[in-house]
């Protein structure tokens, strides 16, 4: 006589791994979708239209299959938008988006692969099969994406009208402004020098003075002042530069377009045809954009230099913000010492320290990849160890006498 409680607990594990295969498909679809109706280039928008149907598609089956089995219809428990309004996302911008979605898709292929060995549910493989054949596409179409090339799909259902083309590839130019994800990696970055330099500096003279409060004060405070103006002043520099060479590079392709037009046109059609467009389309589109010349010189000056001049940093900006975000940075390891000094300093100084390492680092996920808790103690770590480093150096130092 067969087991009927052992058969209903494998009935029921496998109704729960169905489940959570159809919310993860109606996950995707939400977040394609909501990507696609953001999304201004319309070749781009068509790729995400399709991965959004046929993540529906894939739901679609795990529906019926859950049915089939005498489930209960499955309801959707994520958000209105998928993943696309993350936190993560939202910071880290489009293209932080595909590359957590391409992650997504191969972290999905080797689940369902594993669910090949594990379902033990002949009409559950079938459906696994075709949904890992059409996750595999989905790596692809993600990845060309995120490289700024247009996927074979995306360009064999182009239509041949040169005005639509024309616009299709110029519609990035409305989307090409500074992205967040730059000026929060700017922000991370100055709150981590400034962190990891003070810190030091406060470990240094602790060591050497016992954790005398006025000496820590006075280093601490000087060091926040210097690291702030030489953060500010090399960002401004840096992004100023940047301009320059930008306009620069401008000048020189305005000169090429006027001496030698059939060549820069040559030129930008085959940027185009990299991006899988057919030669004869490219030309045709160039052609169209080449009617008004400072649009073509922007057009090509945006695939040569990979940049607008809408995406360069503001000087001034970058200033204000590598200065005050390293100050921020710069202020915590000296807080303590305003109300205690000795030996409670040093480590209260250490603690808040340390954790605000980790707090940084766990910042790094909202613009990476990385996840969150690996990220930060990474940063602990090596806070952890430049702390002791100079903290070492310092007692050294204070046990010398001239």
């Amino acid at each position: 006589m067969p087991d009927t409680r052992s058969t209903d607990a494998r009935q029921r594990e496998l109704l729960r791994a169905l489940n959570a295969n159809w919310q993860a498909e109606i996950e995707g679809l939400r977040t394609y979708q909501t990507l696609a109706e953001r999304e201004q280039d319309p070749l781009r928008k068509r790729t995400l239209e399709h991965l959004a149907e046929a993540e529906g598609i894939h739901a679609s089956l795990w529906e019926k299959r859950i049915q089939d089995l005498g489930g209960d219809p499955p309801v959707y428990k994520g958000k209105a938008t998928g993943r696309a309004d993350s936190l993560a996302n939202r910071l880290g911008g489009p293209k932080m988006t595909l590359r957590r979605l391409e992650i997504d898709e191969s972290r999905d292929i080797a689940r369902y692969a594993q669910q090949l060995k594990d379902l033990g549910d002949e009409p559950s493989i079938a459906i696994l099969k075709r949904v890992i054949d059409d996750e595999e596409e989905h790596y692809r179409e993600l990845s060309d994406l995120i490289r700024n090339r247009y996927p074979r799909q995306a360009t064999e259902s182009t239509p041949k009208d040169a005005r639509l083309q024309l616009d299709e590839l110029l519609a990035k130019r409305a989307n090409s402004g500074r992205r967040t994800a730059g000026w929060i990696g700017d922000a991370i970055y100055g709150v981590n020098d400034g962190l990891g330099a003070i810190f030091g500096i406060v470990s240094g003279v602790s060591g050497a003075t016992l954790g005398n409060s006025e000496a820590v004060l006075l280093a601490g405070i000087a060091g926040m002042i210097a690291s702030a103006l030489s953060m500010g002043s090399g960002a401004y520099l840096a992004a100023k530069s940047e301009r320059e060479i930008y306009e620069a590079e401008v000048s020189r392709e305005r000169d090429a377009i006027q001496t030698n037009g059939p060549e820069a046109r040559e030129l930008l059609s085959l940027y185009y045809q990299v991006k899988g467009l057919p030669e004869e389309d490219a030309d045709r589109v160039v052609d169209h954009i080449a009617k008004d010349s400072e649009q073509f010189l922007r057009a090509i000056a945006s695939e040569r230099l990979n940049s607008t001049e809408d995406a360069l940093s503001n000087p001034l900006t970058s200033a204000v913000s590598g200065a005050l975000s390293t100050a921020v940075g710069s202020i915590i390891p000296i807080i303590p010492f305003f109300f205690m000094s000795g030996y409670p300093a040093v480590i209260a100084s250490a603690i808040i320290s340390l954790a605000a390492h980790f707090a940084v680092g766990a910042a790094k996920s909202l613009i990476t990849v990385r996840s969150w808790w690996s990220s930060g103690l990474e940063m602990t770590l090596v806070g952890a160890i430049e702390g002791a480093v100079t903290y070492a150096i310092g007692i050294g130092l204070g046990h010398i006498h001239v």
